[in-house]
């Protein structure tokens, strides 16, 4: 269900991140300027260190999809689609439908993204994105509701499709495909779903539907959370890095967090590791700053439809 492999430019985690840092190729002057920027509050492009840059949102971007939408903070681009189809549930999960998450990093995004330093990076931020939009294989702590995708219990249920391509990148990029994800789901209609017959006496007879062209339930995603991660350089540790910033970190966490500020998932990336006491301020720091993060999202959003709706 690659929706949108298909689609190049216009006219990193772990030891991904760290060879795409490796090949900013910075003076020891430059890095110093970085990092003593970063100590200072005061970034190279202005920025303080919980500040993002301008966010950008356009929906109904791949029009044979269910739901899309393209995400440009900064110098990040990316673009999510999401593909609906009717399936049976896993039989460890029978009232629950299913999600898939597949990213695919342009090679013209960045050098590293040829070959199979990109298929590694693309593998390492669909896990990531699954550990933080879906929680444990249990689902508990998912940001996605997953029972919402179920249509009658044991037999039939909706599969996601989630596609995410990296456009270009300067950056942040697990936080922006969260962000592009949220907001092709929030641009996600789900064909009403009529159950015909089920036959509750035979498990292995599947029930006749009749699924609708032209009604539509919304996708709700008032409980998706957003990725905010906070990257840490020398002492201090900053949302929404760019490329040359992150060459410069020890560590990094990425927390999914949800307008009611529950946590629904967490990941690290770098070799450094972390205090325990460390982490829980960095969760106090992701919550905080993931109100703006997701006021901001909804509003550019909500303007988004409103100009699809226009077109």
């Amino acid at each position: 269900m690659q929706l949108i492999s298909s689609l190049s430019s216009p006219p990193p985690l772990k030891h991904c991140h760290q060879g795409i840092s490796s090949m900013s190729g910075l003076s020891l002057g430059e890095k110093n300027f970085i990092r003593g920027g970063i100590a200072q509050d005061l970034r190279c492009d202005g920025r303080k260190r919980l500040s993002y840059r301008p966010i950008h949102v356009d929906t109904g971007v791949i029009p044979q999809a269910n739901g899309s939408a393209r995400i440009r903070i900064g110098g990040t681009d990316v673009i999510a689609s999401v593909k609906a189809e009717l399936g049976r549930p896993n039989s460890s999960q029978p009232d629950k439908g299913k999600v898939s998450i597949h990213i695919d990093c342009s090679a013209t995004a960045a050098p590293i993204f040829q070959g199979k330093g990109g298929e590694a990076l693309s593998t390492e931020l669909a896990a990531d994105l699954q550990r933080c939009l879906l929680g444990g294989k249990s689902g508990a702590g998912a940001g996605i509701d997953l029972s919402s995708l179920s249509i009658v219990e044991g037999k039939v249920c909706w599969d996601l499709y989630i596609d995410g391509l990296v456009v270009s990148s300067d950056g942040n990029m697990l936080d922006a495909l969260g962000a592009a994800i949220k907001a092709a789901l929030s641009d996600t209609g789900i064909p009403k779903v009529n159950v015909i017959a089920a036959d509750s006496t035979s498990a292995g007879d599947q029930p006749e539907v009749d699924v609708s062209d032209e009604e539509f339930l919304q996708f709700d995603t008032s409980a998706v959370p957003v990725i905010v991660t906070l990257t840490k350089v020398g002492k201090h540790y900053i949302v929404d890095a760019t490329e040359e910033e992150e060459s410069q970190m020890s560590s990094a966490m990425s927390v999914s967090i949800n307008r009611k500020g529950l946590i629904c998932g967490l990941t690290k990336r770098g070799g450094a590791g972390v205090d325990p006491s460390i982490v829980l301020d960095m969760i106090s720091v992701a919550k905080y700053v993931s109100e703006n993060f997701i006021n901001k999202l909804d509003s550019e959003i909500a303007a988004a439809e409103a100009r699809e709706e226009e077109s």
